[in-house]
């Protein structure tokens, strides 16, 4: 298991309260549920900040299409949705 270093935060009673609701329900301690509520957070803002730089750098080294060519680009795949969703029905 990795080191960990404890950190102080605060928070409103009423999460407090629902905080020691779970940790009763789960069986845990409350750093444990922090802990993974912080450690989902970071990992879905890190994995958000991901796609954003990589459509910045897509932006500045790719060329860009026309809105036209998007709007036939999204009809196009509306069309393949639309075909794939009517085979499945059938």
């Amino acid at each position: 298991m990795e080191p960990t270093t404890p950190i102080t935060t605060r928070l409103d009673m009423a999460t407090l309260e629902t905080l020691d609701r779970l940790a009763e329900r789960y069986d845990r301690s409350r750093s444990w549920l922090v802990a993974q509520a912080v450690r989902q957070f970071v990992e879905r803002e890190a994995e958000m900040l991901a796609i954003i730089e990589e459509g910045e750098r897509s932006a500045r080294e790719e060329p860009l299409i026309s809105h036209e060519e998007m709007k036939q680009f999204i009809a196009a795949k509306r069309g393949e949705l639309h075909a794939k969703h009517d085979k499945a029905a059938a």
